[in-house]
């Protein structure tokens, strides 16, 4: 049997943290950036760890 491919898109979106939680981008800072608050886009552009019930779901899609 071959070895399960990784999603490919899954992987260029998440970053493993060295404790092996899940990073994310939030979303809602690609465009219309100008109608934000500045306290909105700075908020919105830092990083998020991953919800525990929603890393469960993603974590066999990133393992090689």
């Amino acid at each position: 049997m071959p070895k399960m491919k990784s999603k490919k898109a899954l992987t260029k979106r998440i970053k493993i943290t060295g404790t092996g939680k899940l990073k994310r981008k939030c979303a809602n800072m690609s465009h219309l950036a100008p109608l934000k608050s500045q306290k909105q886009k700075r908020h919105l552009s830092k990083a998020r760890l991953v919800s525990d019930s929603d890393a469960k779901r993603l974590q066999p899609c990133i393992q090689k």
